[in-house]
């Protein structure tokens, strides 16, 4: 019986069952090396290139050339030629069962994963097309090459690790410890000296290893009122006229747009007039200075915001 390494369960970290070079995971089934389905010579195609580009640029009516104008990637197409290779003929029917529930149009956008030279990076992508010739190999042996296209709506592809960081609010230090004299009761400080606890300044940098911006997804948790989480580079911040309990948990998808209590509600209409659109708040490469702040008189120790992220490249 083969083995498609197929996964219903909730959905798993990209690339989680690749283990060598020249590996593609897709939907819980793993293509390439060790498997039955063989990727061709011809391999990936679409994977590193630059994505179709959408330009706004403006023709200049009395000069040669254009405005130049923003430029916005087209989605992602992935091609791959795979070989069906059943390790036996009576196993064919299964190697083909395997890739056609793998391959189905149905459902939304799954992780596709592709490791080359060590690096296994990872889009969100649908099934576009399938075609397996039915030739007299495929029906004496069960071999065939089928050819397999994905469509990633977002052409960026994102490192298989999620990255966190996590603030708190300010929060002051103790400062040395001012310890009497036991003798003479005079003030004075005592060897060794004691610094008190370390305190919270709310800043925090996140860091995208990608050429890409990447959007995060924040969790602010309480409690805490008006949460504010601000950008250092240029000003940009995300604030939400919103009081949390201690067990609530606001999440701001940056990339879709969407502002969620608890996993649940949409609070979106609590951003305030100064708050940027969240599409906006973006990790661009390299290191990102964040701040995070709220209207509480007395901050809670408690309180926190988690950046989630993965890096992004093209």
């Amino acid at each position: 019986m083969i083995d498609i390494q197929q996964n219903n369960a909730p959905e798993a970290a990209p690339g989680s069952l690749i283990t060598r070079d020249g590996q593609i995971e897709w939907a819980g089934v793993l293509f390439g090396p060790g498997t039955p389905y063989q990727v061709d010579r011809k391999g990936v195609t679409g994977w590193d290139d630059l994505p179709g580009l959408d330009t706004g640029d403006v023709a200049r009516p009395d000069q040669h050339g254009a405005w130049p104008g923003a430029r916005w990637a087209k989605p992602r197409t992935v091609s791959a030629t795979v070989w069906l290779l059943p390790p036996t003929r009576e196993e064919a029917r299964a190697t083909m069962r395997g890739l056609r529930s793998a391959t189905t149009p149905d459902g939304g956008e799954k992780w596709l994963a592709v490791r080359l030279h060590g690096e296994t990076l990872a889009c969100r992508a649908r099934v576009s097309r399938r075609v397996v010739p039915q030739d007299r190999t495929y029906v004496l042996q069960g071999a065939a090459k089928a050819e397999v296209q994905w469509v990633a709506t977002d052409p960026r592809r994102f490192g298989v690790r999620e990255r966190r960081a996590t603030a708190r609010l300010p929060q002051p230090e103790d400062g040395l410890a001012w310890a009497p004299d036991p003798v003479t009761g005079d003030g004075g400080l005592g060897w060794p000296l004691d610094w008190g606890t370390t305190g919270s300044t709310g800043a925090v940098t996140a860091v995208n290893s990608g050429e890409a911006a990447a959007h995060p997804v924040l969790e602010f948790r309480g409690p805490l009122r008006r949460p504010e989480l601000t950008r250092l580079s240029d000003g940009l911040r995300l604030r939400y006229d919103i009081a949390l309990a201690a067990s609530d948990v606001l999440t701001v998808d940056t990339r879709s747009g969407t502002v969620v209590l608890n996993g649940t509600a949409s609070r979106l209409y609590t951003a305030t007039a100064r708050s940027a659109p969240e599409q906006l708040f973006r990790l661009e490469p390299g290191a990102t200075a964040l701040v995070f702040r709220s209207a509480d008189t007395t901050p809670s120790p408690d309180a926190s915001v988690t950046v989630r992220w993965r890096d992004a490249h093209w």
